[in-house]
C-alpha cells in the first residue's frame, strides 16, 4: 500500500456518541490519501467497538491506538511520535471535514515550491451553518507567521493548521505533570509559528462544533487543576510575547498558576525575577478572582 502524504489524528475520550460525524466525512472524502489516527485517551464508553467495527468496514484506512487517560495534550504527544507522513492536521473527535477539504489542502501543498521554507497551511474553521469561525485571513496576503496573522493582519478566531510533521519533530512534547490534564496546545504553534511561515488559504478544512464539556467551557476549572501545565505556557508566551503588554499578562497569569500549584518559586524560574516581583500583587489578584468565579460558576 502506498505512503499516504496526510494524517488526520484525533484524540478522543468517551466522545462515541458524535465520532461518527468524523467517519463519515472523512468517507465521503475526494481525495483519499489519507490516513485516520485516532488517539482513544481512555475512554471507557464503546469507542473501542465502534473503531473496531469501521476498520473491518474498510472505507477509511484507520490506525487505532489506546492510551490511559491523560489529556488532550498527551493524546497529541502520542500522535506526533507515531506520525509518518509528510502532513498532519489535528480534527477533533466532534468536528468533522468538508467532503473536498483533503483534496484542497494536498492540493494547495503540492503547489507550493520551497515547502522547506514553510510549517504548513492556515486555512479556516466553519460552523455547521456555513459561517466562518472568526474572520477570514485578508485576500492579498498569501504568506506569513502565525502572530502576524492575528496582531498585525487583526483575523480573529480559530484556524485549521495542517502542519508539516517534520517540523514538528524538531520541538519537544508537550510536558505531562502528575495528577494534571491540560497544557495549552497553543504553546507548540506559537513557536513553530515565531521559526516559520505558513502558507494562507481562505478555504475550509474543518466543521466546528462546541461541545459542553469542551475545553472552552471549563476553562477557569482548568486553570486551578492544572498548574503547571498553564504556568508552562505563560513561560511559552513570555519568551515569545510581541508587546509589553501581552508579556506583563503573561506574568501575572504565571503567578496566579504558581499560586494554585502551591509552588511560589515556580513564577520565578527561567524567566526576568524581578518582573515576576513586580506582578506579584496583581497574581495574588488573579488568583482570588478565578477562584471566586469556581465557586459561584
Amino acid at each position: 500500500m502506498d505512503k499516504k502524504t496526510i494524517t488526520v489524528f484525533t484524540p478522543t475520550y468517551n466522545r462515541a456518541y458524535c465520532l461518527h460525524q468524523l467517519y463519515e466525512s472523512l468517507g465521503r472524502q475526494t481525495c483519499k490519501d489519507f490516513l485516520w489516527l485516532i488517539i482513544d485517551d481512555g475512554s471507557n464508553d464503546n469507542t473501542e467497538e465502534l473503531v473496531k467495527r469501521w476498520i473491518t468496514e474498510n472505507k477509511v484506512e484507520i490506525q487505532y491506538h489506546y492510551k490511559e487517560n491523560g489529556g488532550m495534550h498527551t493524546g497529541h504527544n502520542k500522535a506526533y511520535s507515531l506520525i509518518d507522513t509528510a502532513l498532519n492536521v489535528c480534527i477533533d473527535s466532534d468536528d468533522y471535514m468538508p467532503d473536498d477539504a483533503m483534496e484542497r489542502i494536498i492540493v494547495k501543498w503540492k503547489s507550493v515550491k520551497d515547502k522547506h521554507n514553510y510549517a504548513g497551511i492556515i486555512g479556516l474553521d466553519a460552523f455547521k451553518d456555513g459561517t466562518i469561525v472568526g474572520t477570514k485571513i485578508p485576500e492579498q496576503i498569501k504568506v506569513g507567521n502565525l502572530i502576524d496573522l492575528y496582531k498585525k493582519h487583526k483575523v480573529r478566531g480559530d484556524k485549521k493548521l495542517v502542519l508539516r510533521t517534520d517540523v514538528v519533530k524538531q520541538y519537544s512534547p508537550y510536558p505531562e505533570y502528575p495528577n494534571e490534564k491540560i497544557v495549552p496546545l497553543g504553546v507548540l504553534y506559537t513557536m513553530i509559528g515565531a521559526d516559520y511561515n505558513f502558507i494562507y488559504s481562505n478555504e475550509v478544512y474543518a466543521v466546528v462544533e462546541y461541545q459542553l464539556d469542551g475545553s472552552s467551557n471549563t476553562i477557569f476549572k482548568q486553570y486551578r487543576q492544572s498548574p503547571r501545565g498553564f504556568a508552562y505556557a505563560r513561560k511559552i508566551h513570555i519568551r515569545y510575547a510581541e508587546s509589553f503588554t501581552y508579556r506583563w499578562r503573561s506574568y501575572i497569569h504565571l503567578i496566579s498558576s504558581s499560586l494554585f500549584a502551591g509552588d511560589i518559586a515556580l513564577s520565578f524560574r527561567g524567566v526576568n525575577p524581578l518582573m515576576t516581583l513586580v506582578a506579584f500583587p496583581f497574581g495574588i489578584l488573579l488568583n482570588l478572582f478565578v477562584r471566586l468565579k469556581i465557586r459561584y460558576k
